[in-house]
Order: C-alpha cells, then sequence, then structure tokens
C-alpha cells in the first residue's frame, strides 16, 4: 500500500542536503550511499528500508503471514459454501510485491520517496519482485476457484503497466475485472467485490487496507480501532509487515526517562 502518508521534508532542506551530496561526489573518491546520506534529511529511512529489504526476519515474517492465509482458508473452504461465490481482497505493494529498490534509489539520491512523485515511473518500467509466499497462496485461492481482487492505489492511467507486471511474475486472476486500481477510494472497491461475493480474506500492509475505520484517522484512533477489531486480525485480516512507510512515520517516540550515564 502507498499514498497514505502524506509526509514532506521541507524544499529548501532537500536542496541543501542534495547539494552537500553533490559537492560530497565531486570532492574527490565517491563516498559510499550510507557516509554521503549523513547529510540527508530523509536518512532517517535508512534503518527501515534496511530491515524491510535485506533482513532475514523480513522474510520469515511474511513467508509466516501467507502461511497463516493459507490455513485460514483451507479451514474456510472446508466448511460448507452456500450463498455468494467466495473471494479475497489483497493490496499489492509492500503485501504481493516488493518496490524496496524504488525506495532505495530514491534514498540514495536523497528524494523523499513519501512524497510519490517517483512511482508513476516505476509502474511503467520498474521490476518489483515477490514477496515470499505471496504466489503459492494467490496460486491456492485460485485453483479452490476463490475469486481474486487486487485493490491497489496504484495509478489507474498505470493500469496496463502494472497489470504486465503481475503477470510477469505470474500471479492468477489479473485482468481489467480483478485489479482495482486508484480511483474511487479503497472503500468503494471492496464494496464492488463484496456487491456478488462472500469476502472471506483480505491482505494488506496498512491498515487502511481493511476497513475505512483506519482512513485518515490519527493514531491514537488507529490503535482504538484495532482493539476494537481485534477478533479479526489472524482471522480475516492478514497484516504483512512494512518498514519503509506508513501514517506512523512521523510518530513522537517514548523514551525511558532516566538519564543516560557512562
Amino acid at each position: 500500500m502507498r499514498r497514505l502518508n502524506h509526509r514532506y521534508l521541507p524544499v529548501s532542506a532537500l536542496v541543501a542536503a542534495c547539494i552537500t551530496l553533490s559537492s560530497v561526489a565531486q570532492a574527490g573518491a565517491p563516498a559510499t550511499p550510507d557516509k554521503a546520506l549523513a547529510n540527508c534529511p530523509v536518512a532517517a529511512y535508512t534503518m527501515g528500508l534496511r530491515y524491510q529489504q535485506q533482513s532475514a526476519e523480513i522474510r520469515a515474517l511474511q513467508r509466516q503471514s501467507w502461511a497463516l492465509a493459507t490455513y485460514r482458508l483451507k479451514d474456510i473452504l472446508s466448511e460448507p459454501q452456500e450463498g455468494k461465490p467466495l473471494a479475497i481482497i489483497t493490496d499489492l505493494d509492500e503485501t504481493v510485491i516488493d518496490n524496496s529498490a524504488l525506495l532505495v534509489r530514491d534514498l540514495n539520491a536523497c528524494h523523499d520517496y513519501t512524497s510519490w512523485d517517483t512511482w508513476g515511473g516505476w509502474e511503467k518500467e520498474g521490476e518489483p519482485t515477490l514477496i515470499p509466499g505471496a504466489r503459492a497462496f494467490l496460486d491456492y485461492a485460485s485453483d479452490h476457484d476463490v475469486a481474486i481482487y487486487y485493490i491497489s492505489d496504484r495509478l489507474e492511467e498505470n493500469h496496463t503497466h502494472t497489470m504486465e507486471t503481475l503477470k510477469a511474475l505470474g500471479l492468477p486472476q489479473v485482468d481489467r475485472e480483478h485489479v482495482l486500481l486508484l480511483g474511487p477510494p479503497k472503500q468503494a472497491r471492496r464494496a464492488s467485490v463484496e456487491k456478488d461475493h462472500r469476502v472471506v480474506m483480505q491482505l494488506g500492509d496498512t491498515l487502511h487496507d481493511f476497513s475505512e475505520d483506519f482512513a485518515k484517522k490519527s493514531l491514537n484512533d488507529e490503535y482504538q480501532a484495532v482493539q476494537d477489531n481485534a477478533e479479526r486480525f489472524g482471522t480475516d485480516w492478514i497484516v504483512l509487515p512494512n518498514a519503509t512507510y506508513g501514517s506512523w512515520s512521523d510518530a513522537t517516540l517514548d523514551s525511558w526517562d532516566k538519564p543516560l550515564t557512562p
């Protein structure tokens, strides 16, 4: 998921930092990205992005999430089915596909990727990879006649490019009907699926992917909504980890008040 967090750094700060980076590169031997980013305002993203792209733990968590989804779907399919046909709804970015290469490219250029102004080109020409475990689950769902709806805030104008990307990754049920991109709010797109299907599972990397209860809310409101919907997590709502962007990006951290001593 993306475009939820509208976090912008001052343009003057970004320009100054990028000039500094350029000067460092021209002064002698090229600086390593980590050293150059020491003077970049968006360097704060580095730790989360490194975790998201390089840690073994993120791969384990992603596989764990999709394994849980598979267990839950097997349980659902073992029960008698009546009424509307079954469907699942899943987000794309950082849920099914990994876009971290774009984020690293922007970070190394001292560009704030949460301005989202580089995503259009990535949607057309980028080569995202699959999140571990995603394709196996989606193939299982498709093989058992469960409709799959990909609801994403990728640009509608890049619909053809996004479908080509998903097909190249071997994902099932990729067509105009099942790939619903930015236009109506996600809640409206979910409702359009629910009109003719019984949605038995939703998957995403941000809570806005699941319910309007989490859209454009304060973190305290989101905390309360998590508590109010606690029984759904791990049941029909499966959350994938994303440490690179989200509504939490500007949150104030809580600190131990005991002074630091040697």
